[in-house]
This record gives structure tokens, sequence and C-alpha cells, in this order.
């Protein structure tokens, strides 16, 4: 079993409006930048023509971009190949944008979130995360990383079936990336699932990064171990077909 180590970011941009009320892509491709990314989970993104940010931060970055091509949307930019880029509606206004990153032959499913603050409607939208279409899906035989804005405030049940389920990633003691002028609420996090480990963990709290956006972000140094397989053993006896690689 053969590892890959990539580094991912997780970043509410806020339609990339900062303290200040301007909004400034500019700055936010300069906040990225100084992380030095290979994946970035963007969330409140606008990709919709004629302020199509994620375009702009493409061209800064020299990262390629992945999204749904709409307003205030979840996005993703990339140095690796990504493919079934679908978004899946959780319901009152919660979104996941999934994909499957190539990482040097390895694959990692994504699934970059927004959740909605609302107790009741958080519930729900966890609910469908872990689903059959999502989280429950069969087909998930590769590293998984879940990572976004999760839009708590407080503990609640939800985060205990999160943790459940998932492996939470350790942050950094002082944990929290909300809001970015004077941060007490970690709401931007990530969860694990196969064999993927988070080497380092980082919270970038720069003064430009306190000023970009409503949120700092989050990276994650990344260890993928993936076996050369992506078939249940189920899977292989009932259609006769070989193991396929990564």
């Amino acid at each position: 079993m053969s590892s890959t180590i990539i580094r991912i970011m997780t970043y509410q941009v806020d339609h990339c409006r900062g303290r200040d009320g301007k909004v400034d892509p500019d700055r936010i491709s300069q906040v990225i930048a100084c992380a030095r990314p290979d994946i970035v989970a963007l969330q409140g993104i606008d990709a919709e023509a004629p302020l199509d940010h994620l375009i702009r931060l493409e061209q800064r970055l020299g990262l390629k971009a992945y999204s749904p091509g709409r307003r205030d949307c979840n996005a993703y930019l990339s140095s690796f190949r990504l493919a079934g880029l679908r978004e899946f509606d959780l319901g009152q206004q919660g979104v996941c944008l999934r994909a499957d990153a190539d990482v040097n032959g390895k694959r990692l499913h994504l699934f970059n979130i927004r959740l909605q603050p609302a107790w009741a409607g958080r519930i729900r939208q966890i609910h469908a995360l872990l689903g059959s279409e999502l989280l429950g899906d069969d087909a998930l035989v590769c590293p998984v990383m879940v990572l976004g804005d999760f839009g708590d405030f407080f503990w609640n049940l939800g985060n205990l079936e999160l943790n459940v389920r998932l492996r939470p990633v350790a942050r950094p003691l002082w944990r929290a990336t909300y809001p970015a002028c004077f941060p007490v609420i970690g709401r931007d996090r990530a969860y694990l699932r196969g064999q993927v480990q988070v080497k380092d963990c980082f919270i970038e709290r720069s003064p430009l990064a306190r000023q970009a956006s409503s949120h700092l972000p989050l990276i994650l140094t990344t260890e993928i171990h993936e076996p050369a397989r992506t078939l249940r053993v189920k899977e292989i006896k009932r259609t006769g077909m070989e193991v396929a690689a990564g």
C-alpha cells in the first residue's frame, strides 16, 4: 500500500466580501496563494456571469475550477483532475458538492458542504448527508473527506451523528474560524473515512485573511493510503469484472 501527501484547504469566502464590505476576489486569491494548497473547497462563491469570481480565482491561482456555475455555490479549485462532479440539495439551503479527486493514481472522494445554522434544519441536512445518495453510498470504497462550513454555533445531535459515522480531524488548540475578525466558533472543519490521515492542520490567521472574508480558511496536509482496488469483492463475484486500479 503506497501513500500520497497533498494539501487541502476549505474556505467559506462569503461572496468574496470582506470586513470592510468590499467585494474583492483578488484579496481571496492572495489568502489562498499564501497557503499553497493543491485542492481548495470553496463555499459561498459566485460562479455566474457577470460576477464570476471563481474564474478570477482560477486565472490568478493557476488551479482548475469546478462548479455548478451559479451564484452562491460551492466549488473546487484543484491542481489534480476532478471527476464525478455533482451537486446535492440537502434541504433548507444546505448543499453538498461531491467530486472524486485523482491524486497521482489514487482516488479521494470529496464532499464539500455548507450547512445552515438553524438547529432543526441542520439535523435534517446531516441526515441527508449521511443518507444512501451520499455518505451511505455503497460505491464509496476509496478514502473519503468531508469538509466545509458546518454552520453550527453550538454542539448538537447532528455533531454526534457525524462523529459516530466519521472521524473528526484533530484541529489546532485554538480551532475557531468564525467570525474572522475575532474567531470564537469552529464552524469550518473536516471529517475522514477510510485510508486517509491528516498529518498537519492549521488555520490561516494573517491580517489579510481576517479582512478578506467572514471566515478564516482551514488547511490540511493529508496523506492518502489506498489499496489498488475500487470494487468490493461482492461486486467482482457478481459481475466477473477484474479489480480496477485506484
